[in-house]
């Protein structure tokens, strides 16, 4: 790509990431399982978060406290992604299975083992099939020596496009649920191809074993919508108060 398309593609990053931003906040959020996660992090040790490629709007808005390197495609919208990630305070590792895939691996192995931070991964990316887990969370978390959790994101109300993995965009003022697994190890010599191929039918397993919690009946959107402007109104209020 030539530079004059990566600078475009970075003055884009910005808007696109105060939309995110915009669009992550009216959501309202269930944590099930969170310290699948926290329990490892907490102890200052990473691990692989894993998800399917069409659940992953809602997830980075979720990162909080936590530090990390995700992989990212070298495709033009690649570069658009990862300089939202960035500036959601992410670090990125450029690559994929068709293209600088072993290289990002290895460089996100590597910072996981000296800094602690996590890797993520959408294991069907970036281009499927879909749901169907490939090698590089396997990889990833044998040579951090990291154990993987694996994680769903329901959407309550969503928009379905029609690309290769049915991705999926959580509408405004919605309910997403993230469910995480238990976190395990990876059990096997990433050596031996038919081990690695076990381990991603067990982490599809894990994936598909996940499910939706059930949750009380969500409000109408007009009720949402009221009470959102009803917490701007107190918010602008507030910002008065304090100029007085």
């Amino acid at each position: 790509m030539s530079h004059s398309r990566k600078s475009l593609l970075g003055v884009f990053s910005a808007p696109v990431y105060w939309l995110y931003r915009l669009w992550c906040r009216s959501l309202r959020y269930t944590e099930i399982n969170r310290a699948a996660i926290e329990n490892t992090t907490d102890q200052g040790r990473p691990v692989v978060l894993s998800l399917w490629h069409d659940e992953l709007f809602p997830l980075i808005y979720l990162k909080r406290q936590l530090n990390i390197i995700a992989l990212v495609s070298q495709s033009d919208d690649g570069d658009l992604l990862a300089g939202v990630l960035e500036r959601m305070g992410l670090e990125t590792a450029r690559g994929s299975s068709s293209r600088g895939g072993v290289k990002a691996l290895l460089a996100a192995a590597r910072r996981m083992r000296e800094s602690g931070i996590c890797g993520c991964v959408t294991v069907d990316g970036p281009r499927g099939p879909r749901h169907e887990v490939k090698e590089g969370a396997i990889f990833l978390a044998a040579r951090a020596d990291a154990p993987i959790v694996p994680i769903r994101l329901f959407m309550e109300r969503r928009k379905l496009f029609k690309s290769w993995d049915r991705f999926q965009l959580p509408l405004p003022f919605s309910r997403v649920s993230m469910v995480c697994a238990d976190a395990y190890r990876v059990e096997c010599d990433i050596r031996d191809p038919e081990a690695v191929a076990r381990e991603c039918r067990r982490l599809e397993e894990k994936l598909e074993a996940l499910k939706a919690p059930e949750l009380p009946p969500s409000p109408s959107l007009l009720h949402q919508l009221s009470q959102a402007f009803s917490r701007a109104m107190c918010r602008v209020g507030y910002g008065f108060a304090l100029l007085l």
